[in-house]
């Protein structure tokens, strides 16, 4: 786990990443000034440049409102903002380019958080915590990076390269039945038995559109797939299925969840922003967990598990982007935003 000073005298260019739901997300944090933010899953930066604005303004008037003119704000002495990814491109394009103030950046899993947390100095956080679960346009953009099936490029998709097992494991090493399963489970690709049979049988793959065009001829979808209508590719259930795999998001989102939701100060937020549905369930199963006062089986009368409410949902539906995002992002289409506050 590396920390990075990020300076706010850097003056480079800023950044041009297109935060999903950006507006939604930093307004449920609820910025205020003297408080703790963390951005769990940095990506291009567009998120935690955001949260690190809007509280150098607030500082910036609080100043102005209550000192002498001319009178240099107090520097803190905790952190207002910590960033974190497992990916260390991530990390050092947000290192180049952040302007306004100072930032911790760790290079960790989101898992990490109570390591992250400790290593900053801190016990809770004050303010609340933000993670965009989605994989960023700037990794899909590198063909080296093996995301996506418009580019070709090795079969990597790794967010943390650092790590040894990759997409090209999977793809070449496991058994038909274990790679059906997990398009099935993580894809929800119906016809996984036949992606996985064609896979097999097609081995070695080495590229992405190699594989992208073994699943392309193994899906049957109806009409025919236009990049410029919101028909999906029909390898993107496949290549999603292998990303989660690659990277066990889905097995690191409970522990992430729980462990936020235990590190939050009463009055701080947690806001995730989900791109499937295995995850939004997972995160609305989740958050009701934390929101019931008991525990106990439905059919139990009388409650003995101890369990009490720490958790307030905000969001009783998720937010979804508006059609003017969508039509700019197209990535905005799949997005769901929930939100709950801790209860003191």
């Amino acid at each position: 786990m590396t920390q990075v000073q990020v300076s706010g005298d850097d003056q480079a260019d800023r950044l041009n990443h297109q935060s999903v739901l950006y507006s939604e997300s930093l307004d449920l944090l609820n910025i205020r000034s003297g408080l703790t933010y963390i951005d769990a899953t940095v990506g291009a930066g567009g998120h935690l440049k955001g949260i690190v604005q809007a509280l150098s303004r607030q500082e910036q008037e609080i100043a102005q409102s209550s000192q002498p003119a001319g009178t240099p704000p107090a520097r803190r002495t905790i952190p207002g903002v910590i960033g974190i990814d497992r990916d260390s491109r991530s990390l050092d394009l947000v290192r180049n380019r952040i302007q306004e103030t100072d930032a911790l950046l760790f290079h960790a899993n989101y898992t990490d958080i109570k390591e992250v947390v400790k290593q900053a100095g801190l016990s809770t956080v004050t303010g609340g915590i933000l993670a965009d679960l989605g994989v960023s346009s700037m990794q899909i953009d590198q063909p080296e990076r093996g995301f996506s099936f418009q580019k070709d490029g090795p079969l990597d998709m790794r967010m943390d390269e650092t790590q040894s097992f990759s997409a090209y494991d999977i793809v070449n090493k496991w058994d038909e039945k274990k790679l059906a399963d997990i398009i099935y489970e993580y894809g929800e690709e119906r016809q996984s038995r036949a992606v996985a049979r064609n896979i097999v049988n097609a081995r070695p793959l080495k590229t992405t559109l190699e594989l992208a065009e073994v699943v392309s001829r193994s899906v049957r979808r109806p009409g025919k797939y236009n990049r410029h209508t919101q028909s999906i590719h029909p390898a993107t259930r496949t290549f999603q299925a292998l990303r989660i795999a690659v990277n066990d998001e889905l097995g690191g989102l409970k522990t992430f969840l729980d462990e936020a939701i235990e590190l939050l100060a009463p009055g701080a937020r947690l806001v995730v922003i989900t791109f499937h549905s295995l995850e939004d369930r997972m995160v609305k199963q989740n958050f009701r967990h934390h929101a019931d006062a008991c525990h106990c089986p439905p059919r139990q009368p009388v409650c003995n598990c101890g369990a009490k409410s720490e958790l307030l949902i905000i969001t009783k539906k998720p937010i979804i982007a508006d059609e003017k995002e969508v039509l700019a992002n197209m990535r905005s289409r799949s997005a769901k935003l929930r939100a709950g506050e801790k209860i003191g």
